[in-house]
């Protein structure tokens, strides 16, 4: 039976005891609600206050974004006070108290028949502030307070502050009225400075007012802190002869471009009033403003946040200029109604589209058939449990890592600051703590591994040092966080922190030879036969975080005898039972690991989540007492690595008609401090690229080893990056030669004979060699042509907006494994199923498994019931029920998973069919009547199987393509995907429904990798984008307008499962046709303004390295363009 806490009974009564007008007498744990003014100075008047630890809030959203700072345990909620939430309207504005949600604001200034513009600007634009959730609780009052007192980059106080805006503050018995600008220029308000209100301008009596605002974020519809945001305000006349714009008054605002907080530009102001609207006069409007916005040192691209105001302001002003207007040139009528980028339908309020185009194959029935994805009810209703659903036992314990913040460091001693949650730490676990016998092994695989806890020396940052314990997860969490480190570097080197760094001082992880990818062909003799060469040029790829919805968690519970249960949220319980015996010295048989389901792993919670499993049972075993880990999102992106960063330079020759003769490529990966899954990664890199023939090809691989945290496997690990370099050469060589793209990629597909060369056994047969088909399909036809030309057309009218459009192929080699699986026969007929280390993470391997077994006992239950898959249940993973699990992982897991069930199914059909047929001589035999017949004949009613697949038929490929259409904005350089359309061969799939989400989901994860997912660090080599608020991953505004998937059922194929094929992994690579149509676009911007990308010949050639996110876009496509096409009307 669920309770109310305890703890928040002690708060709500704490609240109510003021609200009956009890005066405290010290400010004690828990949350004080003041009904008024008088109550909260006495409050904060109290001896016993101290602005240390207690925190002064209205929505408290403050603490998503200042996690570390957000160590309070004592809070003062301002929404009682009813003044603060009052509001008053009029026709020379509205005055908002200072609790008024920003949901209410944005309510109050869209209310009556004909809002304002100001008031309709201001509330459209605060509708694009954070979520509905957090604009539903976050207050007016309180957005402004944080960009008073510190550099929190506020779009609210921007667009304030252009209007006008007055702010009434209360200090003590004292009010004051400022202007929002002098409030802003104040020093930062204490507690004793109330905020009382803020009163915006209607500017309902002006004429000619023109109101606009402007913000610039990786998220279009909110969500995402602006790169830099504008509001601007101006009065003008209109001279009825000439038709001359006059600047009567000018209000500029701007904000978050690297500045302490939003400013007015007066000196520009200045300049413009009275002024009419020219180029020469906007030309230098933009040179004053270049002098105006100037971000503090460190702000990170600061030339494009300048470049951003710039952009804002010339959107603004531009439309006044007569001398700027353009001959209209002629267009198609599509575009009838297109002039310029000012006019033009905004590309991201496009309403979002999709299609999905699936054969479904009834051979198999029930497998093949699109039924719903098991479990998807208690999704949706949160009635799924997770590893922290699971209550917390008796005398729970919870635990919180210390972490180093030096990449190489010995480790001194650790102490605490002072604080309510360190004097709730029960003790923290260290590597002294491991027991005698047991190893300091925390995560490792059969390339090397790392140690648990760092004993003296700390290693990189991010290494766990030490196991804060705790009474609850909150208190280990804030005691963790105020852990005092102190290191010395007596006797050390220089920490390796990159690649170029390893390369110099030979740190490398070795490849063994067997995972050595094969060289093709003589790489001179391919050179002496090219036309042309082009030399080492380079690609380079950053990192990306595992970004699952549930961070790694455990629950470890001590049992008799020496053993220990752990609940842990794992990719790989036998790794995971074998990591915690080792450490512990104990048998495995003393370890059960439990895994029922996660919320998303891909690949971060096989290897880089064994730390977590194993101090959790350490602290467990030692304290004897159940232990907690709920890692915060920091933690998890901190320590878990993410993808491998990779450098590339190629050197390739080819012909004068595009075809490739040669290709050498030096490959340099970072692994981060331990091999992990490092000396694989260069064998996926070559394997996806050689979807291409190179003719002849040769590679330097260097895996260099650091003083990062451990790279692991991320999705399509080493694969996106290949796949997406093949992309970068060809395109490298159809620039060059002027040659359409797409027909140099078609001239240098694979024959089946040069397939068999790069892939040996993996090519198959010729007939199951589908990607010159597929791309055909989609990229040689009169609709891709009429799309190529319509986009051309666009962009000889566009001049802001460019369009481009990409067709690329994809081919992804997969390996089946031996995998194991146990199907059991309850004596009422219901069926328990059991798939070894088959983790169910979103991919609909338990649907799969319950639709395999319902076919595979087809035979022995066709009584003509459509019911029988109800009767199927799949279990948790348990490291003690079912051995030699492995891992999930791959792609082919639940094809693996399945044919293991098959094999266990014929077993059971082999002992059951001969009771079957004896009792058919009586008629037709009901399910449950076999069953008890079974059982009571002593029939044994499970069976298990290992299924090893065969060697030379384990590897296969997987073919596919896409075409993606992109806009770019050449002043922002935000970009909208505009349509997507996937072509894959995904085989007989086993269930359309949940492929088709693997799919999408892949394609979507690998645009976030490609576009907007920057996974950076300190100069420390610390993650910096380390939460929601600076780590931005695809939303429903970054997807793709139109949306269609294609399934494409390619023959059947005996040595597939059913003749299944992969769908979990390989689609993430068709993301990179969004990349590659985002350098067609970019390409024809840089054509348009050359003299801001240096000279023609250099703007269609250029390097794109990844992600490339909205401020490299811009830079691409030229961070002058408006000075430059200004500087032509002198």
């Amino acid at each position: 039976m669920c309770t109310f806490p305890e703890s928040l009974k002690s708060e709500i009564k704490l609240s109510v005891n003021i609200s009956n007008g009890n005066r405290p007498q010290t400010i004690e744990n828990g949350w004080f609600r003041p009904n008024s003014i008088k109550e909260y100075y006495e409050l904060v008047e109290l001896n016993s206050f101290n602005p240390n630890n207690v925190k002064i809030v209205a929505g408290n959203t403050s603490s998503g974004i200042y996690k570390d700072q957000d160590l309070y345990d004592r809070f003062i909620d301002l929404r009682g006070i009813p003044e603060l939430s009052m509001i008053r309207k009029n026709s020379d504005g509205v005055e908002i108290g200072s609790a008024v949600t920003i949901s209410k604001a944005i309510e109050v200034l869209r209310e009556g028949k004909a809002p304002t513009l100001v008031f309709n600007k201001i509330a459209d634009h605060m509708n694009e502030v954070a979520s509905s959730f957090v604009r539903n609780i976050a207050s007016v009052g309180g957005n402004l307070i944080l960009a008073q007192r510190g550099r929190f980059e506020s779009d609210i106080c921007t667009i304030l502050l252009a209007a006008n805006s007055i702010v009434c503050i209360q200090v003590g018995s004292k009010r004051s009225t400022y202007s929002l600008e002098e409030f802003l220029e104040m020093p930062p308000c204490d507690h004793r400075s109330l905020l009382l209100s803020i009163f915006i301008p209607s500017w309902a009596s002006s004429s000619n007012v023109l109101f606009e605002t402007y913000r610039a974020a990786p998220r279009p519809w909110g969500n995402a802190v602006s790169y830099a945001n504008s509001a601007f305000l101006a009065e003008t006349s209109t001279d009825q002869e000439t038709g001359d714009v006059t600047l009567e008054i000018v209000q500029l605002a701007f904000g978050a471009y690297g500045t302490e907080h939003a400013i007015r530009a007066r000196k520009l102001e200045e300049f413009l009033k009275g002024k009419i609207v020219t180029g020469p006069i906007l030309l230098e409007a933009t040179r004053l403003l270049k002098e105006i916005i100037v971000p503090t040192d460190g702000t990170a691209h600061a030339k494009y946040r300048v470049s951003l105001a710039i952009g804002f302001m010339f959107k603004f002003l531009s439309p006044l200029a007569k001398s700027l207007a353009q001959p209209r040139k002629c267009m198609p009528t599509e575009y009838n109604n297109v002039k310029s980028y000012m006019d033009s339908v905004d590309s991201h309020n496009i309403p979002i589209s999709s299609r999905q185009d699936i054969v479904f194959n009834s051979e198999f029935r029930p497998v093949g058939e699109p039924i719903k994805k098991s479990g998807a009810e208690l999704q949706a209703s949160g009635e799924a449990v997770y590893v922290d659903d699971i209550p917390a036992p008796k005398d729970c314990l919870y635990g919180a890592f210390i972490y180093s913040s030096k990449p190489l460091a010995h480790v001194k001693g650790i102490t605490f600051k002072p604080s309510l949650a360190s004097k709730k730490v029960a003790t923290v676990i260290s590597a002294k703590d491991i027991p005698k016998g047991g190893q300091n092994v925390g995560a490792g695989w059969i390339f090397g591994s790392e140690p648990l806890f760092a004993d003296s020396l700390a290693e990189w940052a991010g290494q766990p040092l030490g196991l804060v314990i705790a009474e609850t997860q909150r208190f280990a969490n804030m005691a963790a966080k105020q852990a005092v480190v102190e290191y010395a570097m007596d006797n050390l080197e220089p920490p390796i922190l990159s690649i170029e760094d390893a390369i110099e001082r030979k740190s490398f992880v070795e490849i063994p030879a067997f995972l050595y990818p094969k060289q093709v062909g003589n790489i001179s003799t391919g050179m002496a036969e090219a036309d042309h060469t082009i030399q080492s040029a380079e690609v380079k790829l950053g990192s990306q975080y595992h970004f699952y919805m549930e961070p790694v968690t455990a629950l470890a519970i001590p049992d008799e005898d020496n053993c220990i249960t752990v609940y842990a949220s794992s990719q790989w319980p036998e790794g995971t039972q074998s990591a915690i015996a080792k450490c512990l010295g104990i048998p495995f048989h003393n370890v059960r690991v439990i895994t029922r389901r996660l919320g998303g792993g891909f690949g971060g919670k096989a290897v880089r989540s064994l730390p977590v499993f194993v101090s959790c049972a350490l602290a467990a075993y030692k304290l004897r007492r159940p232990v907690r880990i709920y890692l915060d999102r920091q933690t998890d992106m901190i320590m878990v690595g993410g993808r491998h960063p990779t450098k590339a330079y190629y050197t390739v020759g080819f012909k004068s008609d595009g075809k490739i003769t040669a290709l050498h490529l030096d490959l340099r990966i970072n692994a981060g401090i331990a091999g992990d899954v490092g000396p694989l990664i260069p064998r996926a890199i070559i394997g996806a690229m050689n979807k291409y023939n190179w003719g002849n090809l040769s590679f330097d691989l260097k895996v260099c080893k650091t003083n990062n945290t451990s790279k692991s496997a991320m999705r399509a690990p080493g694969d996106v990056q290949g796949s997406f370099i093949a992309e970068a050469i060809i395109e490298h060589v159809a620039s060059v030669l002027s040659l359409p793209t797409n027909a140099v990629r078609r001239r240098n597909f694979h024959d089946h004979e040069s397939l068999r060369v790069f892939f040996g056994e993996s090519a198959g047969e010729a007939s199951t060699y589908t990607l010159p088909s597929l791309f055909d399909r989609l990229a040689l036809t009169p609709s891709y042509e009429d799309r190529v030309k319509m986009i051309k057309n666009f962009n000889s009218v566009s001049k802001w907006r460019k369009r481009g459009i990409s067709c690329v192929p994809i081919t992804y080699e997969v390996s089946t494994r031996p995998t194991p699986g146990r199907v059991s026969v309850l004596n009422d007929g219901s069926i328990v199923v059991e798939v070894g280390g088959g983790i169910e993470m979103g991919q609909g391997l338990w649907t799969k498994a319950i639709q395999m077994t319902a076919f595979c006992l087809k035979e022995l239950w066709d009584d003509g019931k459509e019911t029988f898959i109800e009767k199927v249940r799949v279990v948790q993973a348990d490291s003690l029920s079912m051995v030699q699990g492995g891992f999930s992982g791959g792609s082919t897991t639940s094809e693996n998973c399945c044919e293991a069930i098959r094999l266990a199914c014929n077993t059971l059909v082999e002992r059951l069919k001969p009771v079957k047929d004896k009792m058919e001589e009586n008629g037709v035999v009901p399910w449950e009547a076999l069953i008890g017949q079974a059982a009571a004949t002593n029939v044994n009613l499970s069976a298990s199987a290992l299924w090893i697949p065969e060697e030379s038929t384990s590897k296969y490929l997987n073919y596919g393509a896409a075409i993606s259409e992109v806009e770019i904005d050449v002043l922002t350089g935000a970009t909208t995907i505009l349509r997507s359309d996937l072509s894959y061969d995904c085989g007989k799939s086993l269930n359309p429904a949940t492929d088709l989400g693997q799919v999408e989901g892949a394609f979507i994860q690998g645009v976030g990798f490609l576009m907007y997912e920057e996974f950076l660090t300190n100069s420390d080599g610390l993650a910096v984008t380390n939460s929601t608020w600076n780590y931005k991953v695809p939303t429903v505004d970054t997807i793709p307008k139109e949306f269609n998937v294609e399934f494409i059922n390619s023959p059947h194929n005996k040595n597939r499962v059913l003749s299944s094929k992969a769908s979990g992994e390989p689609p993430l690579l068709l993301s990179a046709s969004v990349h590659c149509a985002m350098r067609e676009a970019i390409r024809e911007a840089r054509v348009e303004f050359c003299s801001s990308v240096a000279s023609e010949s250099t703007a269609l050639t250029f390097q794109m390295n990844v992600p490339t996110t909205m401020p490299m876009v811009k830079e691409l496509c030229g961070l002058n363009t408006v000075e430059n096409y200004l500087e032509s009307f002198i």
